[in-house]
């Protein structure tokens, strides 16, 4: 097979549809934009999990006089449930364990309560003793909560016991739900692209009837027909693969490290160096997809 003849065919059915080979490469762009987004969604999740999860704590919440609990009964936990409490954390069962602790007193509690919610009406009626006196309890494998909550649950003087784990794992929960919507809209414009492809491939080979009718007199193989088209196809979706990726890679350079990282620095993002990893996924998506589509349209008009 002839190289430059097969890219000649390339190049002139590119141009003779050239507004058609524009459309395949914006819904191609856009179409694997949305799963990279995908991608970065669950690199950026994962980030989370490890920086969240590595310092999520067990808040052991004491009785105030205004609980009702069967373990409260509308007292203050005393000095004696707070030390038997502190000391169960130093025992020979829990040491091993937890890694650190500190203790909230009402006063300290009502001090962050302040800060948090500055300007809120909900300071003039909301008083120190309201606020629970907590421990804060550090693990050194967070997911071993369950031996906390199971050492405190129900004994005097303890209200409850909360992971934050659970917390997190909620806003996890929503952000993985984003993350497949995003993966389920890029899969509608996947096909999308798929079909403007096949379209493509069609007007490519209508436009050229004459050219393959002569070939196939002279004795051309089906392959060395059927190739400029499916290159055609591959080409136009790769331009818009490769745009999609460096519209992904563009995203964490000037969004995530540019802007969240500076305006909303409290938790761990993804780096420009982790972003690299979705321009080539992109690239064998798009080269696939496009592969496919191209063969099945061409093999469907030519009946080869």
């Amino acid at each position: 097979m002839r190289a430059g003849l097969v890219f000649g065919e390339v190049m002139s059915g590119l141009r003779r549809n050239i507004s058609v080979v524009i459309s395949v490469i914006l819904v191609t762009f856009v179409s694997l934009t949305f799963v990279g987004a995908a991608i970065l969604m669950q690199l950026q999740i994962q980030q989370m999990k490890t920086f969240w999860f590595d310092r999520a704590q067990v808040a052991v919440y004491l009785c105030t006089d205004y609980d009702e609990s069967p373990t409260c009964s509308g007292s203050d936990a005393g000095e004696a449930e707070i030390t038997a409490v502190e000391d169960a954390l130093k025992s020979d069962t829990l040491a091993p364990y937890v890694d650190d602790y500190f203790f909230i007193t009402h006063e300290k509690a009502y001090e962050e309560f302040q800060e948090q919610f500055k300007g809120n009406p909900i300071l003039d009626i909301t008083k120190p003793e309201q606020l629970n006196q907590t421990f804060w309890v550090k693990l050194k494998d967070s997911s071993r909560s369950e031996i906390i909550e199971e050492t405190f649950a129900g004994i005097p003087g303890v209200q409850s016991v909360s992971d934050q784990r659970s917390l997190l794992d909620r806003i996890f929960l929503f952000l993985g739900v984003a993350s497949y919507t995003a993966i389920s809209i890029a899969g509608l414009m996947l096909v999308a692209a798929m079909l403007l492809i096949s379209t493509t491939i069609r007007l490519s080979a209508y436009s050229r009837r004459r050219e393959i009718g002569i070939m196939r007199l002279v004795g051309a193989s089906n392959r060395f027909i059927q190739t400029p088209f499916i290159l055609e196809g591959i080409i136009a979706a790769l331009i818009g693969a490769v745009l999609a990726g460096a519209a992904s890679v563009a995203i964490v350079k000037f969004f995530v490290q540019g802007f969240l990282v500076s305006e909303v620095p409290f938790t761990s993002y993804i780096t420009v160096e982790q972003s690299l990893v979705v321009p080539p996924i992109l690239l064998i998506v798009g080269a696939i997809l496009s592969a496919i589509a191209a063969k099945i349209a061409i093999a469907r008009y030519l009946r080869v």
